[in-house]
Order: structure tokens, then C-alpha cells, then sequence
């Protein structure tokens, strides 16, 4: 029996695999390669120019909140030390939960919030975006 053949069947072309996202990468290597650079860049953009950032698993520096416990940190601080901003990962997971803290004139933090409770889908753009949002809120990146 010979093969049948149809004269308009097209052969089937493999479809390229898309890289996996950024965001479906390591935790601590999606915040290390590109969480913390990215805010780092955007934070220079609106003329931080002594910003330092930092990415460590620490125990909370908050008066009052008694846990042993560490969790992931991104710190950044500017204008000599007088300005701070903590943002915390309660899980290794940047989709799970996360909290804000700042303090200014060199003191420590005193209260957490929460941060980024309504997202269902955590990207890259989104995390520098709010984080950049919290801080315009204390008008520490622009004036009135």
C-alpha cells in the first residue's frame, strides 16, 4: 500500500521555547542579578547618587517585634545614613508575603506595613514600580 500524502500539508515547524521569566528564576538569584540592580538604577535616575543597597537574610530591626527569626531584606540607604528603607520577604518567594519599613535621621525603622498585598502576579517592573511608589510616598524622591 503506498502512502498517502495530502498535497497542501505544510510540515510541522518546532515552536522556540521561551527562556523562562525572570521572575520564575531562584528567589535570591532573581533579587541578587535583578531585583536589587534594577532599583539600584532607578533609584540613581531620580538623583540618589549615594544610594547603596543591599540584599541579607537578617533578623527584623524593628522596636517591639520580638522574633529570632531572619528574613530576606532589601535594604537601601541614602543621604549619608539618614535616610532607610527595609523591605522584607516574609518566604523565600517573591509572590508570597512582604512588608516596608523605613526610618529617617539615622533611627531605626519603627513600624512595618505590609506591601504589594494585592498582587496576583508578582513581575520584576511591578516590585521597583511599588517600591519606588512607597518611597515618592514620603516624598523622599520628588517634592510636592
Amino acid at each position: 500500500m503506498a502512502e498517502e500524502t495530502t498535497p497542501n500539508a505544510k510540515p510541522t515547524a518546532k515552536k522556540k521555547e521561551k527562556p523562562p521569566a525572570l521572575e520564575d528564576k531562584p528567589f535570591t538569584e532573581f533579587m541578587e542579578q535583578h531585583f536589587t540592580p534594577t532599583l539600584h538604577k532607578k533609584l540613581m535616575e531620580t538623583g540618589l547618587n549615594d544610594v547603596k543597597l543591599s540584599f541579607s537574610k537578617r533578623k527584623l530591626a524593628i522596636p517591639g517585634v520580638s522574633t529570632n527569626e531572619p528574613y530576606w531584606q532589601v535594604i537601601g540607604t541614602w543621604n549619608k545614613g539618614q535616610r532607610q528603607f527595609n523591605l522584607y520577604f516574609l518566604e523565600e518567594d517573591i509572590s508570597g508575603s512582604k512588608a516596608f519599613s523605613y526610618g529617617t535621621d539615622g533611627l531605626p525603622p519603627s513600624t512595618i506595613e505590609s506591601f504589594m498585598i494585592d498582587e496576583r502576579k508578582v513581575t520584576l517592573d511591578l516590585m521597583v514600580l511599588y517600591t519606588l511608589q512607597r518611597l515618592n510616598g514620603q516624598k523622599w524622591l520628588t517634592r510636592n
